[in-house]
């Protein structure tokens, strides 16, 4: 009996130095921290306050499949005080846009995005994307993109007359 209680004392005190080395060397290589420095509190990012500014051409794409939104939405940035000649309307490539977004191509373009998203169009989404940069035009090659004031209307599924419902899910 004392033989066996030996060995049992044993391999206890092997998988207590095994299982002291494997925390001593996480410890060492970073992977646990025992003190942890407290963490910073973030600072809130910076909201842009919403300016409606007419000096900006906007482009309106109607990304739906329902006809003449885009000369709906067009009509309504002309009625806030934008130059008729500055506002174009088109179709987009798509027909499923979820929602009606205002894109702006530099940071310094967001406050005029906001104010076309909220107070002109009654609330979309405002994002920066260099998807939808000025046209290239010969006659102002030689003019800095960031000069060319431009904003995009992307008219989306949620100013239809008939918004898609959400999806059913499927019964199991």
């Amino acid at each position: 009996m004392r033989g066996g209680a030996v060995f049992l004392w044993a391999v206890l005190a092997t998988i207590v130095l095994i299982a002291v080395g494997i925390f001593g060397t996480l410890i060492a290589s970073g992977r646990i921290v025992l003190n942890p420095a407290p963490s910073s509190t973030p600072t809130p990012l910076a909201t842009v306050a919403p300016v409606v500014d007419p000096t900006y051409d906007v482009l309106v794409l109607n990304a739906t499949p329902q006809e003449g939104l885009a000369a709906q939405t067009k009509d309504l940035i002309v009625e806030a005080g934008w130059p008729v000649d500055s506002v174009t309307a088109s179709g987009a490539g798509v027909t499923d846009f979820a929602e009606t977004t205002v894109y702006y191509a530099f940071p310094e373009d967001e406050a005029a995005a906001r104010g076309l998203a909220e107070t002109v169009l009654g609330g979309a989404q405002v994002a920066q994307s260099d998807v939808y940069q000025p046209a290239d035009d010969p006659a102002t090659a030689d003019v800095d993109e960031s000069a060319v004031k431009q904003l995009v209307v992307v008219v989306g599924l949620d100013r239809t007359t008939n918004p898609p419902s959400p999806s059913a899910t499927p019964a199991s």
